[in-house]
């Protein structure tokens, strides 16, 4: 059995920062792995752990800076890792849902997995379609914001528990091959151990082109247009007031004395 899993690279910005056209300048960026790939990846491993003869392979979009990120996952039990990137994504200002889909289902199509994991949203464009828009370009069975799996190889089924609108949970089979969209929750994701930090040194990542995947550039082509960045302005100001509780209390009260707060 072969688990394929989705992880991305996502950028934390400081809280001080400038910006360089649409994007945030790099120095002011910091790189980790998205937390719902997190959750998606902790599934995947555990799932190898319960059972025998399982593979899990990462699949990531992202340029070379972003293997110190996969082999987090690598070090965490991924077995190897497939990294998606090209020239033709350096320009690329916002990769869409759609964009992503056509290389994840080539990628799918390489690799022939029989489940495909990936975390319900990213933290930074947080689109929250990605998962869904692959099952459906692959044709498999899908379920989303799973928050229970329970797997039964032999028989390839997901017993999956998932997350409805209004705090509603719903109970569902889901046949293999599928696509489950990992919510937050659903495990406890590990620490790397030092062993496993060695052995992800070791560990294949595999680059794919666009060509490798039998893909053009007008895989990439997006419907969306990135037009402008900006830092939002800021409404009103917060007063913070000095002294010990009761000068504080005094300065607290005049002001909303002032803004007519009681007067009636």
């Amino acid at each position: 059995m072969k688990v394929l899993v989705t992880v991305k690279e996502v950028a934390e910005v400081e809280e001080d920062f400038q910006l360089d056209g649409l994007r945030v300048a790099e120095q002011y960026l910091d790189y980790d792995l998205n937390e719902w790939d997190e959750y998606a990846v902790e599934a995947a491993v555990q799932i190898a752990e319960e059972n025998d003869d399982v593979e899990v392979v990462s699949a990531t979009i992202g340029p070379e800076r972003s293997e110190e990120t996969i082999r987090m996952a690598l070090a965490k039990g991924v077995d190897r890792a497939v990294r998606v990137w090209d020239d033709a994504l350096d320009d690329v200002d916002l990769l869409d849902v759609g964009a992503k889909t056509r290389l994840l289902s080539a990628v799918v199509e390489e690799e022939d997995p029989d489940l495909v994991l990936t975390g319900v949203q990213a933290n930074d464009d947080s689109f929250g379609a990605t998962g869904v828009s692959l099952a459906s370009a692959i044709d498999f069975e899908w379920a989303a914001v799973v928050n229970d799996l329970d797997l039964d190889v032999d028989g390839a089924v997901a017993n999956v528990r998932r997350e409805l609108e209004g705090g509603v949970e719903e109970l569902t089979e889901v046949d293999l091959p599928a696509v489950l969209t990992i919510q937050t929750g659903i495990n406890e994701p590990r620490y790397a151990s030092l062993r496993g930090i060695r052995q992800a040194q070791s560990k294949e990542i595999k680059p794919m082109t666009l060509s490798d995947l039998g893909l053009d550039g007008s895989a990439v082509e997006s419907d969306l247009v990135l037009t402008d960045v900006y830092e939002p302005e800021t409404e009103s100001d917060a007063t913070y007031f000095e002294g010990d509780a009761g000068t504080q209390a005094a300065e607290l009260a005049t002001v909303l004395r002032e803004k007519g707060v009681g007067s009636q």
